[in-house]
């Protein structure tokens, strides 16, 4: 469960992420952030390419930041785009790998919450690690 300071904080870092996304072509600007397990935030925004499947979405980067550092306790997810879009696919189960049940707060250009969600209910039946035949 989020305190009233870490849901206001995590707002506010997806917000201001999101004012450095890389976004010249779809001009879709995208912020996450991550709390991690010891309330650090990570951030990340979306950053786009001339040869499009090469841009890479705000949460992918947020996780390769936190992940890259070492990070891989994750606590909760806020993305701030235009109206409170909820991650793709290819988001979601990067998020998977990490955390099953990570609470995520969809947030509009505004700083409005417009829905929290659980990852698990955005990736029912997901694929992880467990799948994978033992070796």
């Amino acid at each position: 469960m989020l305190r009233p300071d870490e849901r206001e904080a995590l707002v506010a870092a997806a917000l201001a992420a999101r004012e450095r996304a890389y976004a010249p072509y779809s001009h879709y600007h995208v912020g996450a952030a991550l709390l991690l397990a010891d309330g650090t935030l990570v951030t990340g925004a979306n950053v786009e390419n001339a040869v499009y499947p090469l841009g890479i979405c705000a949460e992918r980067v947020a996780v390769a930041k936190a992940v890259s550092e070492g990070r891989r306790e994750f606590r909760a997810l806020a993305v701030a785009s235009e109206t409170g879009v909820a991650p793709c696919g290819a988001c979601r189960q990067t998020l998977r790998e990490f955390a099953e049940h990570l609470p995520i707060l969809l947030v509009d250009a505004q700083g409005r919450v417009v829905r929290e969600v659980d990852l698990a209910d955005l990736l029912p039946y997901s694929f992880s690690a467990a799948d994978l035949p033992s070796t």
